[in-house]
């Protein structure tokens, strides 16, 4: 367990789950809030946090000052088997809530609509072969700045080390410039991307072995 003035990185509890929600949602626009740029931002968390406290709790860590989580990261160990039991497991719990578009989806909302039904997406194998971890990492905008997400990508890198896997990677947008450099500045490298194609996701990787 670490700390940075009054906050503390701790081990994710049930009782977080409200938080990880609405931090989700107040950072899922390129880093800041999501609301008014989408219809419905609930289904933010439905893919990106939610999952990973249901479905691998011990690899989500929080920052937290005593009154409530203000930050999270959240991840896998396994990115195959995790998209495997979202599909099984996750998918059956919020498809009434957010059912798959008919035909091909319109807009930002029908678009996370399609890939929560279709998460296994996000999943590159040729990326997971070697980097078999993914993780995403948020703080409100009054915990940034203050060497907490850090602390929390160290939390966590610990985690993975401890369970013997090789390499992390992670899925972003090259606009979210901001992120890219935090990243750059933790050791992760531009991966190529396997069909040569640009596209709305870079991915980026380290190796932990």
């Amino acid at each position: 367990m670490s700390e940075t003035r009054s906050s503390v990185i701790r081990p994710y509890r049930p009782g977080d789950r409200d938080a990880l929600h609405d931090i989700c949602i107040r950072t899922g626009h390129l880093g800041g809030d999501a609301r008014g740029h989408f219809r419905d931002p609930d289904i933010l968390p439905a893919l990106f946090a939610a999952p990973y406290a249901e479905l691998d709790p011990g690899l989500v860590f929080v920052a937290d000052e005593g009154d409530g989580a203000f930050g999270y990261i959240v991840g896998t160990a396994d990115s195959t088997a995790f998209f495997a039991a979202f599909r099984e497991r996750w998918l059956p719990t919020v498809a009434d809530r957010f059912p798959e578009p008919e035909g091909e989806p319109a807009g930002p909302d029908e678009d996370l609509r399609s890939l929560l039904h279709h998460a296994e997406r996000m999943l590159v194998p040729e990326i997971a072969a070697e980097y078999p971890a993914h993780l995403h990492i948020d703080l409100l905008p009054h915990g940034q700045g203050r060497g907490l997400g850090r602390k929390l990508m160290g939390t966590y890198l610990d985690a993975l080390r401890e369970r013997g896997v090789p390499g992390v990677h992670l899925g972003m947008s090259p606009e979210n410039t901001r992120a890219r450099a935090f990243y750059d500045r933790m050791g992760f490298v531009l991966l190529p991307e396997p069909d040569d194609e640009p596209g709305p996701t870079i991915h980026l990787g380290m190796r932990l072995s």
